[in-house]
This record gives structure tokens, sequence and C-alpha cells, in this order.
């Protein structure tokens, strides 16, 4: 089942149900949405160090910023309900008509939306959806062991950096050099 976490909502059901049959992925969706937005939101925890690192990254002039498949009204009030909008005053995600829903689209809204330069930009992600998209728009790309994906689908996907630890995310950002800006999953 961990496969099914990360990509956008509507390939997981075709995927699951064996059908591109559109009524019936709405359906799909629409039953998920139901339990999801009151209580399946909230159903995960953030990892005790999350906060000192995205602080240390924020303190060293870093922009951070949430770039999810999951809808951006969902995404906004997980920000909220686990306190880290002090760390991520913007959160980019999929509309909940599925507009925007992968990485590559939803980051060419980002970068359309925010003043950026892609060489100075840096996507964090733990699936290769996140790295596909990073690397559609030139951006150097940090994948990161302790989600869903896995090292191989990291390296195969053409992260520039795969970090197994999240203490080592801020050197593996540093590593980068000219990034100035990170989004991240």
């Amino acid at each position: 089942m961990r496969r099914f976490i990360g990509p956008p909502l509507r390939a997981v059901f075709a995927e699951i149900l064996e059908t591109e049959e559109p009524a019936y992925l709405e359906l799909a969706v629409q039953h998920y949405r139901e339990r999801y937005s009151t209580i399946g939101l909230y159903e995960n925890a953030v990892y005790p160090a999350v906060p000192r690192v995205l602080a240390e990254l924020r303190d060293a002039g870093f922009q951070l910023r949430v770039v999810t498949s999951k809808a951006h009204v969902y995404a906004d009030r997980i920000v909220d309900h686990f306190a880290l909008r002090e760390f991520f005053p913007r959160v980019y995600g999929a509309e909940l008509s599925g507009e925007r829903s992968t990485k590559t689209e939803l980051l060419a809204y980002v970068l359309a939306s925010e003043p950026s330069e892609p060489q100075r930009a840096c996507m964090i992600g733990d699936r290769h959806h996140d790295i596909d998209g990073a690397k559609a728009h030139a951006l150097a790309a940090i994948g990161v062991t302790w989600g869903y994906g896995t090292r191989a689908e990291l390296e195969t996907a053409g992260a520039d950096r795969v970090v197994d630890r999240l203490e080592e995310l801020p050197a593996a950002v540093h590593s980068l050099g000219s990034v100035s800006r990170g989004f991240g999953q």
C-alpha cells in the first residue's frame, strides 16, 4: 500500500480500481474525501526533530514552502494544525478539481507565482514524483528516505542528494551551493 502514498489521488484510484472511467474515479475521490476532510488529514504526526531542522533552515535564510499533491485546502489545515505555519508561510497544493495535482504542474504554478530562479531553488521530497517534478523544471532535488519512497526510487529518479536522517537535511541543502530557496513536500 505504501506505493499509493504520494501520487495524485485520481491516479491512485485509477490503479486500484483498474479503470480510467471519470465517473468511478470521482466517486472514489468523493468517498475518500468524506473521511479525509474531517479525520484523515490529522492522522499523522510530525517527526520530533522537524521544528528544529525547519528553524535551522529558515534561520539560515532559506524560504520554505510546502508543495504537495494533497488538496491545498487540506494541506493548509495540516500545516496550521501541527503549528508549522511559522516555517511555511505559503502552502501550494492541488485543487479539489484535480487541477495541478502532479508535482510538475504544481511546481510550474509555484515558479510562475513567486519570483524565483530555478537554479536557486530546491525540491525536497520522499517520492519519485517530487524528483520528477523538480527535474522537469531544472530544480535541484533532495530525496529523503524517512517518508514513503525508497533510496532506490529516489536515486533512480535522479535526486541530486539522498538523505537518510532528518538531521542531515540542512547540510544537504547547503551542499547544493547556490540554492537560496527550498520547496518541500
